[in-house]
């Protein structure tokens, strides 16, 4: 039983880590399943375009799935364009805002993209496919070599041994794909690791001060699910008592759609008076009526998770 509620405790800690690891391990078996099962490569006219398809859609598929799954998307999205504002943008300060806002959830969104088109680059076939029937690459390779050595690079897919029958230095189309993919590899792990230090080093707050705002923020949405729950239950048997049995409601509070508005505000940090959520600043500012509510004027990427507690 210790066992198991340390392995618990290790998954609670490094979800984040173990999220996008599950992602990339996900989306390489998909990709290994379709380059083994579906892919076909026609070694034709054909192959730019059947290529690229299949190297480049399931990855633009699973970006935007990347941002329909990230909370943040929905609550920066979620009442911004009611009718009667008319969905202006007019303000320059909220645009940039989005833009900030967008660029932590366009990060995380590129995961699975970029894990299938490494992978794909990796094993070779959706760019063999390809790049067997891009004029440039046959340009380079069958330079002064006669059309039979075009139709050969054509049927490469097919057929690997007919690479040994184009003479020349050029790197194989496997090669090429491998070394492209290790270097978009190392390319993403270098970003990934500069973003992060930078995000870190303008952190408003300090690393124990920083891990216990997380802490605060699972708690809060996990009691925030409870009492909703509780709240809606007691509601919905109020409404059904007075349907069926003709009567009249008693009193019963609950919040208004400001009330709601407010809460639902992209988190913004004030070192003056720093609140841990926008339920916190709105419990400490006189239910958000005082002027302090407005306040704040960053919304550094490292407190991204402020926003995120209900994509857990």
């Amino acid at each position: 039983m210790d066992k198991l509620r340390g392995a618990l405790d290790f998954c609670i800690r490094h979800q984040t880590i173990l999220g996008y690891s599950i992602v990339s391990l996900l989306t390489a078996a998909s990709e290994h399943i379709f380059s083994s099962v579906v892919f076909k490569c026609p070694c034709n006219s054909g192959n730019m375009l059947y290529g690229s398809v299949f190297l480049i859609v399931p990855a633009f598929i699973l970006f935007l799935l990347g941002y329909m799954v990230n909370a943040r998307t929905w609550r920066l999205l979620t009442g911004s364009c009611p009718q009667e504002k008319r969905c202006s943008c007019r303000p320059w300060g909220t645009c940039t805002r989005y833009c900030v806002v967008l660029v932590p959830v366009t990060a995380r969104a590129s995961v699975a993209p970029l894990t299938w088109i490494a992978v794909a680059l990796l094993r070779a076939s959706f760019y063999e496919c390809a790049a067997s029937g891009n004029r440039l690459i046959k340009n380079l390779v069958c330079k002064d070599k006669g059309e039979e050595c075009h139709t050969k690079l054509a049927k490469i897919p097919c057929n690997e041994k007919l690479w040994e029958e184009i003479p020349g230095e050029f790197l194989n189309l496997q090669a090429q794909s491998q070394l492209i993919g290790w270097l978009l590899i190392a390319s993403i792990t270098t970003v990934a690791l500069i973003s992060t230090c930078v995000s870190r080093c303008y952190s408003p707050v300090s690393y124990l001060q920083l891990k216990f705002w997380k802490i605060y923020s699972k708690q809060e949405q996990e009691l925030f699910e409870i009492k909703a729950k509780e709240h809606a239950a007691r509601l919905a048997e109020i409404n059904m008592n007075c349907f069926f049995e003709a009567t009249d409601p008693a009193p019963f509070q609950t919040p208004s759609n400001e009330d709601w508005q407010k809460i639902s505000f992209l988190y913004t940090f004030n070192s003056q008076e720093q609140y841990y959520s926008m339920i916190h600043k709105y419990v400490n500012t006189n239910r958000g009526n005082s002027v302090r509510f407005g306040e704040g004027d960053q919304n550094p990427p490292v407190l991204g998770f402020v926003d995120e507690g209900s994509e857990s």
